[in-house]
Order: C-alpha cells, then sequence, then structure tokens
C-alpha cells in the first residue's frame, strides 16, 4: 500500500506521463513498481478517474464514459479575411455594384468564396441584375451588415472627413476625389432578381473566378 501511495502521488504531479522506469528512479531501489500500478489500475477502475496506460506511460485520465462533462460548446466568432473585408467596404460604397466592378475597384481578381462567405454571414444579399449586356448580378448589403457595424443607416457609414481625421485617407489626395454615397437610391439600370434566376447558367457564371491574394 505505501508503495502504491508514492507512485500515486507522483502520477498525480507529473507534468505528463510517466514510463515505469522513471517512476522507479523516485522509489527506494528493488520497489515493485510494477505491482504498485497494477494495484492502482484495480483500486481506481469505475473511479471517475481511471489509471491508463498508453504507449508503456501511465497517466491518471477522467474516465470515458464522464468525457461529456469536461466538453463545453461555445460559439466562435467567424473572422473576415482582409480581402472579405475589403469586398464589404466596397459593396458598402458602391451597392448596388457587380462583380466586375467591384474587381476593377480592388485591382484583383475575385475568389468564388469570398462572396460566398458573405452572403453566408448575412452581410451582404443580391440585389438584381444590371440592365447590360450579360444582366450580371448585383450585390449590397444587409440588414446585419448595419446591425454588426452598429449603423443606423447607411448614411451613418464615415466621410472623406472622418476617414481624412482617421488617418485612412491620405492627405495629399487627388483634386476632385470623392468618396461614393452609400446612401443613394438603388440603381435605375437594374432589374430586380427573380429567384428562378438562381437556376439559370448565367448566375453561376457570376460566382467563377480565379483566386485572389
Amino acid at each position: 500500500m505505501e508503495m502504491e501511495r508514492r507512485v500515486e502521488a507522483l502520477l498525480f504531479a507529473a507534468a505528463g506521463p510517466l514510463s515505469a522506469h522513471e517512476i522507479a528512479r523516485r522509489l527506494p531501489e528493488g520497489a515493485d513498481v510494477g505491482r504498485a500500478l497494477v494495484g492502482l489500475k484495480a483500486r481506481y477502475q469505475g473511479r471517475g478517474v481511471e489509471l491508463d496506460c498508453v504507449a508503456d506511460r501511465w497517466r491518471f485520465r477522467t474516465a470515458a464514459d464522464l468525457a461529456f462533462l469536461m466538453t463545453e460548446e461555445r460559439e466562435e466568432p467567424r473572422r473576415l479575411s482582409k480581402a472579405a473585408l475589403e469586398t464589404l467596404s466596397i459593396i458598402a460604397y458602391h451597392q448596388p455594384c457587380t462583380r466586375a466592378e467591384i474587381e476593377s475597384v480592388r485591382g484583383v481578381s475575385l475568389s468564388r468564396g469570398t462572396l460566398d462567405l458573405l452572403l453566408e454571414m448575412g452581410f451582404v444579399r443580391l440585389r438584381g441584375r444590371r440592365r447590360t449586356p450579360g444582366r450580371p448580378v448585383t450585390y449590397g448589403t444587409a440588414d446585419r451588415f448595419l446591425e454588426h457595424f452598429g449603423l443606423a443607416s447607411l448614411n451613418d457609414l464615415p466621410g472623406v472627413q472622418e476617414m481624412r481625421s482617421a488617418g485612412l485617407l491620405d492627405l495629399s489626395i487627388p483634386v476632385g476625389f470623392e468618396v461614393p454615397d452609400p446612401g443613394r437610391g438603388g440603381d435605375a439600370d437594374e432589374d430586380a432578381l427573380d429567384p428562378a434566376d438562381l437556376l439559370t447558367p448565367e448566375f453561376a457564371q457570376d460566382f467563377v473566378g480565379e483566386g485572389e491574394p
């Protein structure tokens, strides 16, 4: 029993699993470590904490049938990538805008996953189809966008003076530069998107793009 107590103390205080050899080094010479481990294993059998051996190393662990008590479920906020934030900003200030227009402002192609993520998170919604060749889909911000950023309306988005004060715009911006007005009305050259459009090859084409940095 005394050897079991000592082995028990060593395993309890150890930072990780211990081999029988490592345990024996802390015990008196000739101590029967194997017998002590077998005795401890039998004594803890069926209890909340059990003695377990993995890869010839011993440790105490929570009984497998009680693992559910240690499980914690929590919702991890999804973080937007730099590309997604840039895309969302462009849509907010230039809406309604098409995929090609977003790519033109960013200067790089837009991957399919970026718009998919913004749509899935509810920050962006489909606005309609532009009355231009190819009938491209247009995008705009959704109510979730305003809620997340604490905005009463799109008119509350920062303007040029606010951006300059915050250091987001260079003081030597070109003459005539204007921040788009996000609160303007809808595009007169835009048709509402019919649900049936979602099944057309043309709609799928709007989501085809190359990877982006």
